[in-house]
Formats: structure tokens, C-alpha cells, sequence
């Protein structure tokens, strides 16, 4: 069984910290804030919370807030019926119904317009909510996390946030540690992530030399995990088996100085991944569940690709 929050990999004090307490309130269905810098990891720690909780066998629901169109926020979250509204041309349960019986997780919080925020705090406070257009309430059994970049006590201040649904929100908050804060973890994860996408993309691993090593400790990340992900990923593709230096580094990974014709005359990202997955196919005898973990990815992304490039 894999552990919940095996996602967040690090051995930094300050994140093993923050996982310790998550392992606590996963237990109950209290309401978590989880603040942090864009990047260091939100929403697999919710993933982490969910998967650890009593509600690990109902839906996973994750919105990202920032991203639901204001007029339409309410009924995205809360659903409505046919006709409550020009375009809506039929009832949808909305993604709060959706999450019936597990965890909803609202990203950049911050974002929900002030008069979704009224509804949200009634769904807190007494599991109801009312869907456009129709009169009857509904009840509602959702454990809601939510997560935010800027500090939400900014917003009260500024009447962009609802002061009372900021304390009902924050009854657990757990603040994520940026990436520059976790000391050699950023070692850790490179060495992780260079694993995974030489076997996802089916090349040969590159390697860090000592002085790319101490350049990956310095270095600042304002894009926390994210941006160190993305750069891995580009080391594998753009260099695969070559040894990186710092000069690889910059700007996130291999620039057009430091590759030629010769280097790649043609990258195409698709056959990378269709020869990677007949690769791990064969070396698991056709077993998707073990070529999946061959490459470091659900059967359910394998199934998926395998779709995509017409391989099933």
C-alpha cells in the first residue's frame, strides 16, 4: 500500500515537519489551509490528506479558483438547474456535489469572488448549499481543504476576503516550506525526477557533475519543486546522458548555447514517449501494471497514453 504522503519527497526538518502534522489532522475532518509559494507542493499535499483520511474512498474534487469564471463561479461550484441562467441548457450538480462523501480542494483561494465566498462559509458551517435555479437546499458531506500563494490575512484587511470565512477556513493551517528553505532535499529531488523522466521518455539519465550539485544547492528557486521538476525534465530530453555542468542550469536547463544541430537535429517528444512505453512493455511481458511502474506513472496515465497513441 502506498504511504499518502509518499508524493512529498524530501528529508529536510521543515517539511518532514509539516508532513507529521498532516499525518495527525488526516485523521479528522477538520478544514486545512495549506499556504506556501507557488510550486512547494499544495495540492499533493492534499492528495496526501485525502488519501490518509476515512474519506480516502470517496472523490478527490480539486478546483483551482483563480481559474473559475466570475460569473459563473457559483454555479461551476454549487451547480444549477436547466434555465436558471442565459446558456444554461441543462442541470448540473456542480463540482461541491461532485465531491459528495470525500475532500474538495479550492486552490488560490484568494481568488473566490467575494460572493461565492457567502456560500462557501454556509457549506462550512452547516454542509448546505443551494443550486441556481432550484428551491429545495441540499446536504452535502465534504471535507474542504483549501490552499493560497498570498496570505489571506492581507485580503481581510484589504476587503477582498471575508474575514469570517478566512477563521473558519484556517482551523488547521499548515504552511509548506519554499524550496530554498530545505537544504540538500533539492539534491534529493533532482536525482528523483532525472530517474523518473529518463525512464519516462526512454532516455539515457543525464549526470551531475560535483559543480552542477553545489549550483543546484545555491540556487534560489522561485518556482520551488515545480521549477527544479521542469528542469529535470528538460536536462533528460535536451542532454540525455550527458554530464551537466552549471552552464546547464541556466535558465532552467540546456539554452541554444549549449546544444548544436548535431545534439538533437529532430525532437519529437511523441515518439520519445510512444518508445518508452513499448519499451517497458516489453520488459514487463505486456503486464501494464508493471511497465506503469516502470516508468513512474499510474496504470490509469498508462491506459490513457496508450489510447493516445493508438499503442492498446
Amino acid at each position: 500500500m502506498t504511504e499518502p504522503f509518499s508524493a512529498l519527497i524530501g528529508e529536510s526538518p521543515q517539511l518532514r515537519s509539516v508532513i507529521r502534522a498532516a499525518q495527525l489532522v488526516a485523521r479528522t475532518d477538520a478544514t486545512v489551509l495549506l499556504e506556501g509559494e507557488t510550486g512547494t507542493g499544495k495540492e499533493l499535499l492534499a492528495q496526501g490528506l485525502h488519501a490518509a483520511s476515512r474519506r480516502a474512498k470517496g472523490p478527490f474534487v480539486s478546483i483551482n479558483c483563480a481559474a473559475l469564471p466570475e460569473p459563473l463561479a457559483e454555479a461551476e461550484l454549487f451547480g444549477h438547474e436547466r434555465g436558471a441562467f442565459t446558456g444554461a441548457d441543462r442541470s448540473r450538480p456542480g463540482h461541491v456535489r461532485r465531491a459528495d462523501g470525500g475532500t474538495l480542494f479550492l486552490d488560490e483561494i484568494g481568488e473566490m469572488p467575494l460572493a461565492v465566498q457567502a456560500r462557501l462559509l454556509r457549506l462550512i458551517e452547516q454542509g448546505e448549499i443551494q443550486p441556481l435555479g432550484e428551491q429545495r437546499i441540499r446536504q452535502v458531506d465534504v471535507r474542504i481543504i483549501a490552499a493560497t500563494h498570498q496570505p489571506l490575512e492581507r485580503l481581510v484587511r484589504e476587503g477582498r476576503f471575508r474575514r469570517d470565512l478566512y477563521f473558519r477556513l484556517s482551523v488547521v493551517p499548515l504552511a509548506l516550506p519554499s524550496l530554498r528553505e530545505r537544504g540538500g532535499d533539492s539534491l534529493l529531488l533532482a536525482e528523483h525526477f532525472l530517474d523518473h523522466f529518463s525512464r519516462l521518455h526512454g532516455c539515457a539519465r543525464p549526470r551531475l557533475t560535483a559543480a552542477a550539485r553545489r549550483a543546484l544547492l545555491e540556487a534560489e528557486w522561485p518556482g520551488n519543486v515545480r521549477e527544479l521538476r521542469n528542469l529535470c525534465e528538460r536536462l533528460c530530453i535536451l542532454l540525455p546522458g550527458q554530464s551537466i555542468e552549471p552552464g546547464n542550469l541556466v535558465s532552467g536547463a540546456a539554452t541554444a548555447e549549449t546544444l548544436t544541430e548535431a545534439d538533437f537535429p529532430t525532437l519529437d517528444l511523441a515518439e520519445l514517449e510512444r518508445a518508452a512505453i513499448r519499451r517497458a512493455l516489453a520488459r514487463s511481458h505486456g503486464n501494464k501494471s508493471r511497465a506503469a511502474r516502470l516508468l513512474g506513472i499510474s496504470r490509469d496515465t498508462l491506459n490513457y497514453r496508450l489510447r493516445k497513441y493508438a499503442l492498446a
